[in-house]
C-alpha cells in the first residue's frame, strides 16, 4: 500500500473517529436537555423577586430582601438532598420548611450565589462545614413558626466560612447546647426571638466575640465589638442582666420587646453605647429617664405598655430624644412642658391614647424641631383654632381614626411646612373653601373613610405642589374640577358610584396611578370620555365592566397610552363583555372575580381579551370561567414571562398549546384549579416534568373532575398516566427538534476551516452551563490578576486593592490575584504568573515609566498579551496608566498599541477629588467583562 496513503487515511480516520464520538456527546446532551432536565419541584416555588408583587396574593412565600432575584422557597421538605435538587443553581435566595434533623456538611456547596438562606426545619444538629462554599451569604435566619424553643445545635466553626454574613437571626430556637458560636466580624443585625434566654450573660457563652476582650480575636481587634442591631424581643425568661454582661458592646440599637427586664438594670449591662431602644409591651409605667440619659438615647419606643401619666421630673432626663413613641399606653394629658423639656425631639407618635375629646397641647413647644406628630385614634372631636400653631416646623401630621367633624384654616395655621396630613376615617361632612390655605408645602392629602358626597376642587387651593389624594364616603362621591395640576395619584372609594365631571381639556395631564373602589364609575352627563395621558398604574376593586364597554355612549377610559400595570377585581353581575385596547403598553394585567359576567353565556375568550397587548409579561388569572385554553389564546404573547391562574372550574387544555412550548412563558403557576378529566391534556404531565424552558408549579396536587357530578378528587397527573395513552406528539416534537439540530451540526462540521471549531466549542459550553441553571465561574479561580512593578507597589495596595476587594459597598468584592501575595514559595514565577493569568476572569496591568523599565512587568506584559491572542474568548486585558506616558515608548509592545485603538485602558486621574469617578468606571468596566464571560 502507498505510504503516503496511508497516511493520509490515518488523519482522516482520526477525523471521522473524533466526528462520530462528538456528534454521540452532542446527542446525548441534547437528549438529556430534552427529556430529562426538569424545571418543576415538588413542594417548591421558583420565581424572579420582580415577580412577587403578582403572586404572592395567590401562593404564599417567605419574605426576602431587597435586592435579590431568583429565588426558591420549598415547604415539606424531609429529604434535603432530593429537594435541593431540582432547584436551580443560580438562586439567590433559598426558603426551606420541614423536619431535618441533621444539617449535613456541604449541604449547599452547589449554590455559589445564594445571599439569602431562611430555614425552617424543626430540632436541627448543624454539622461542620454545612455552610461551606456559601461566599456570598448576606442573610441566615434559623425559624421556628411556634411561640417556644426547640433545640438547635450550632458548630463553633459553622459560620466561619460566611466572610459577609451581615444578618443572623434565630427565632423559636434554644441554643443551650452550643457555646463560643463564631460570628463574622462583617455581622451587623443579630435576632435571638422566643429563645430560652434567662439573662444577658449567656450572650457571653453563646456568642464570645460579642464581649471586648472575650476571646483572643476580640482581644487582639483595635475597634471594640459593633452590631447595628440587637433584637431580645419575647424572651419571656429573660429577666436579669448581670454585671458587665455585654462589656464593650456597642450597638445603635437594641430591641426588648415583649421582655419582662426591667430598663434600669441596662446601666449594669457594661453597653459601650446605644442610640436606639425599643421597649414595646414590656409592662412598664413610667419613662426609663435614667437609662435615656444614660446612653444619651436618639430614639426610644414605649408602644403598648401602661404608661398613663407622665410626671415633669421625668422629662429633663429625655433630653436627647430624637423619636419617641408612646403609642397604645393610655395616655390621658401631657405634662405642661412636655415638649419644651425635649428640645431634641423630632418624632412623637401619640396614637391610641385618650386625649380627646378636645385637644389640648401643652405649651412651650415653639422652640421644638418637632417634624412629625401621630395623633390617630385619641377620640379627638375638635381641632380649636391655632392647635399647632406652635409647631413651625411639623412636616407629617396623622389625625386618622378621630371623630373630627369641621377642620377650618385657623386650625392649621402655623404649618406652612407641613407635606403629608392624614384626615381619614374622621366624620368629616363638608370642607369649606380655603381650608388648606395655610399650607402651601403640603404634598399628601388623606380624606379616606370620611363622609364626604361632594368635593369639589375649589376646596383643595392652597397647596402649590399637591400629588398624592386620596378620597372617600360610605356611599356615593361625586367630584368636580378644577383639580391640581401637579396631581401624580387619586385613589377614590365609594360603594355605590364615583362620578367624575371633566371639563375640557386634560385635566389629569400629569396622573400616573389612579384607584378606583366602587360599583359603577359614571361621567357627568356633559362628559363622554376621560383622558390619562400619563397613567401608568390603575387599579379597579368591585368596578362593573361597564367602564371598559365600547358600547356605552360614555367611556371613562379610551386610550391609555403609557398603561402599564392593569389590575381590575371585581363581583358585580353584567352582560357587557370585557374588552381591553388602547393600551399598547401594558405589562401587567391581573383580572379576577369576573366569572359572574359570564354565568349565562360563553366562558371568558382570551383571545379577544388580550388580542392587543403585544407587550404583556404579566398575566394573572382568577376566577374567570376560562373553560378551554388553547393555542388562540395565547398567540402574540411572545413577551409573556409570567403565567398565574387561580380558583379555575373545569379547566381544560387544549393539545394545541403544545405548539407553544418552546415559547411558554418562563414562570407558570396553577393555584386551587379543578381541570377536566381528559386525555387531549396528556400532553402536560411530560411537559410539566421536562420543561426545557418553563418552571412548572401546582400540577402536582391539582384535580380533575370527569363531570359536574364528579366529586372524587381525581389528581390530575395520575389520571392522566393511568387512564391516557403516552402522547406520542410531544415527543414527535422533541424528537424532530434534536434532529434537526443534529443536522445543522453535521453540516457545520463538514466545513473545510477547522480552526473555528474551537470557537464553537466554547460557546457550546456556556451555553450548557447556563442551560443548566449555572455559569462556567468555576473555571475562574481569581476575577481579577494585577501586574505592577515594585515602584508602584504603594499605590496598587493602598488605593486599588482595597477599591476592588473589599465587599460592597465600599468596594466590588472581587477576588484579586497579586503576585506577591498569592504565588507560594518555592514555585516557578513564569509558570505560575501563566497559570494565575489563565485562571483570571479579567487582566488589569498598572503602566507608569518604572514599569516598562522592570524586566518581570515586560514579562507579565507580553505573557498577557500572548494569553489574550491565544485564547481570546476567556480573557480580557485592561491597560491602566497611572501617569501620562507617550503611546510611541510602546511601540516594541505592538500588541499594546492595537489595544489602545480598542480604548481597552484608563488614565489615573492626576487630581485626587477625581478618583471616585474612576474607581466607578473601573468597576463598571470589569462587571461589564463579567457578565461578558458567564454570557
Amino acid at each position: 500500500m502507498d505510504k503516503h496513503l496511508v497516511q493520509g487515511t490515518v488523519p482522516r480516520m482520526k477525523g471521522s473517529l473524533f466526528t462520530s464520538m462528538f456528534l454521540s456527546l452532542f446527542l446525548l446532551t441534547l437528549m438529556s436537555l430534552s427529556f430529562g432536565w426538569a424545571w418543576t419541584a415538588p413542594d417548591c416555588i421558583i420565581a424572579d423577586s420582580s415577580l412577587l408583587p403578582n403572586i404572592f396574593y395567590y401562593i404564599p412565600v417567605c419574605s426576602l430582601a431587597p435586592g435579590l432575584h431568583l429565588f426558591a422557597s420549598c415547604s415539606n421538605v424531609n429529604d434535603l438532598a432530593g429537594t435541593l435538587t431540582a432547584v436551580p443553581q443560580s438562586i439567590e435566595g433559598l426558603c426551606l420548611q420541614g423536619t431535618i434533623s441533621i444539617l449535613p456538611a456541604d449541604a449547599f456547596q452547589h449554590f455559589p450565589k445564594l445571599q439569602l438562606l431562611r430555614l425552617q426545619l424543626g430540632t436541627i444538629r448543624i454539622s461542620p462545614g454545612a455552610f461551606q462554599g456559601l461566599n456570598q451569604l448576606q442573610h441566615l435566619s434559623f425559624e421556628h413558626p411556634a411561640p417556644c424553643c426547640v433545640s438547635l445545635f450550632l458548630p463553633p466553626d459553622a459560620l466561619e466560612p460566611l466572610r459577609f454574613l451581615s444578618s443572623l437571626s434565630f427565632q423559636g430556637y434554644c441554643l443551650n447546647n452550643s457555646q463560643s458560636i463564631w460570628l463574622p466580624i462583617s455581622l451587623s443585625h443579630l435576632t435571638l426571638r422566643h429563645s430560652c434566654l434567662t439573662e444577658l450573660q449567656e450572650l457571653q457563652g453563646l456568642f464570645p466575640s460579642l464581649v471586648s476582650g472575650s476571646s483572643p480575636t476580640a482581644s487582639s481587634s483595635p475597634w471594640p465589638p459593633f452590631l447595628e442591631v440587637l433584637d431580645l424581643s419575647a424572651n419571656l425568661q429573660l429577666s436579669r442582666v448581670g454585671v458587665k454582661a455585654l462589656h464593650g458592646l456597642q450597638i445603635h440599637s437594641l430591641r426588648l420587646d415583649g421582655t419582662p427586664l426591667s430598663e434600669l438594670e441596662l446601666l449594669d449591662s457594661g453597653l459601650l453605647h446605644l442610640d436606639s431602644l425599643s421597649l414595646v409591651a414590656t409592662d412598664a409605667k413610667i419613662l426609663p429617664g435614667n437609662v435615656t440619659a444614660y446612653f444619651e438615647l436618639r430614639a426610644l419606643d414605649l408602644g403598648r405598655n401602661r404608661i398613663q401619666n407622665i410626671g415633669d421630673g421625668e422629662l429633663p432626663n429625655c433630653h436627647s430624644l430624637e423619636l419617641l413613641s408612646l403609642h397604645a399606653n393610655g395616655l390621658q394629658s401631657l405634662p405642661t412642658r412636655f415638649l419644651s423639656a425635649l428640645s431634641q425631639l423630632q418624632r412623637l407618635n401619640l396614637s391610641m391614647n385618650k386625649l380627646g375629646p378636645n385637644l389640648l397641647l401643652p405649651e412651650g413647644l415653639v422652640s421644638s424641631n418637632l417634624r412629625v406628630l401621630d395623633l390617630s385614634h385619641n377620640g379627638l372631636s375638635s381641632l380649636p383654632s391655632g392647635a399647632f400653631s406652635s409647631l413651625p416646623q411639623l412636616q407629617e401630621l396623622w389625625l386618622s381614626g378621630n371623630n373630627i367633624s369641621n377642620i377650618s384654616s385657623e386650625s392649621l395655621g402655623g404649618l406652612r411646612w407641613l407635606k403629608t396630613l392624614d384626615l381619614s376615617w374622621n366624620q368629616i361632612k363638608a370642607l369649606m373653601p380655603g381650608w388648606l390655605s395655610y399650607l402651601p408645602a403640603l404634598t399628601s392629602l388623606n380624606l379616606l373613610g370620611t363622609n364626604m358626597e361632594h368635593l369639589s376642587g375649589s376646596q383643595l387651593q392652597g397647596p402649590q405642589k399637591l400629588s398624592h389624594l386620596q378620597l372617600g364616603s360610605p356611599e356615593v362621591l361625586e367630584i368636580y374640577p378644577p383639580w391640581p395640576l401637579t396631581l401624580l395619584s387619586l385613589e377614590a372609594q365609594a360603594n355605590t358610584y364615583i362620578q367624575f365631571r371633566i371639563p375640557s381639556g386634560e385635566p389629569f395631564l400629569f396622573l400616573e396611578n389612579l384607584t378606583l373602589q366602587t360599583t359603577y364609575v359614571l361621567l357627568h352627563p356633559d362628559n363622554t370620555t376621560v383622558h390619562f395621558p400619563s397613567l401608568r398604574h390603575l387599579t379597579l376593586q368591585g368596578c362593573n365592566s361597564n367602564i371598559f364597554s365600547s358600547r356605552q355612549p360614555q367611556r371613562f377610559f379610551s386610550q391609555l397610552p403609557l398603561l402599564e400595570h392593569l389590575h381590575f377585581w371585581s363581583n358585580h353581575d353584567s352582560s357587557e363583555v370585557l374588552q381591553l385596547f388602547g393600551m399598547p403598553r401594558l405589562r401587567v394585567l391581573e383580572l379576577g372575580d369576573l366569572d359572574c359576567f359570564y354565568h349565562q353565556s360563553s366562558p371568558v375568550k382570551l383571545e379577544v381579551l388580550l388580542k392587543e397587548l403585544p407587550q404583556l409579561e404579566v398575566l394573572a388569572l382568577s376566577n374567570m370561567n376560562l373553560g378551554n385554553l388553547s393555542i388562540s389564546s395565547f398567540r402574540g404573547l411572545s413577551l409573556l414571562r409570567l403565567l398565574m391562574l387561580n380558583s379555575e372550574w373545569a379547566l381544560g387544555l387544549d393539545s394545541s398549546l403544545q405548539e407553544l412550548i418552546p415559547q411558554m412563558p418562563e414562570y407558570v403557576y396553577f393555584s386551587d384549579i379543578t381541570f377536566t378529566c381528559q386525555c387531549e391534556s396528556s400532553w402536560v404531565g411530560p411537559w410539566a416534568t421536562h420543561a426545557p424552558k418553563s418552571f412548572v408549579y401546582g400540577l402536582e396536587k391539582s384535580i380533575c373532575m370527569a363531570n359536574a357530578s364528579d366529586h372524587s378528587k381525581t389528581l390530575l397527573l395520575s389520571f392522566l398516566s393511568g387512564h391516557c395513552p403516552h402522547d406520542p406528539e410531544l415527543q414527535c416534537f422533541l424528537t424532530s427538534f434534536t434532529l434537526v439540530l443534529l443536522l445543522i451540526i453535521v453540516a457545520l462540521l463538514g466545513c473545510p476551516k477547522w480552526p473555528w471549531l474551537r470557537y464553537l466549542w466554547a460557546l457550546f459550553h456556556a451555553w450548557w452551563w447556563k442551560l443548566g441553571g449555572r455559569h462556567p465561574r468555576s473555571q475562574y479561580h481569581y476575577d481579577v490578576f494585577i501586574s505592577y512593578c515594585g515602584q508602584d507597589r504603594a499605590w496598587v495596595l493602598e488605593e486599588l486593592v482595597p477599591a476592588l476587594e473589599k465587599p460592597l459597598p465600599t468596594g466590588e468584592g472581587l477576588r484579586l490575584c497579586l503576585p506577591e501575595r498569592d504565588f507560594g514559595f518555592g514555585q516557578d514565577r513564569m509558570d505560575t504568573i501563566a497559570t494565575s493569568m489563565e485562571s483570571s476572569r479579567s487582566i488589569i496591568c498598572v503602566l507608569s515609566h518604572q514599569a516598562l523599565d522592570s524586566p518581570w512587568c515586560n514579562l507579565e506584559l507580553r505573557l498577557a498579551t500572548y494569553h489574550l491572542v491565544a485564547r481570546p474568548v476567556t480573557a480580557r486585558l485592561l491597560l491602566l496608566f497611572l501617569e501620562p506616558i507617550d503611546r510611541r515608548q510602546l511601540h516594541s509592545y505592538h500588541r499594546l498599541a492595537r489595544w489602545l485603538q480598542k480604548e481597552d485602558y484608563l488614565d489615573l486621574p492626576q487630581g485626587r477629588a477625581e478618583w471616585e469617578a474612576f474607581w466607578e468606571q473601573l468597576r463598571r468596566r470589569l462587571r461589564k467583562a463579567g457578565q461578558e464571560k458567564e454570557d
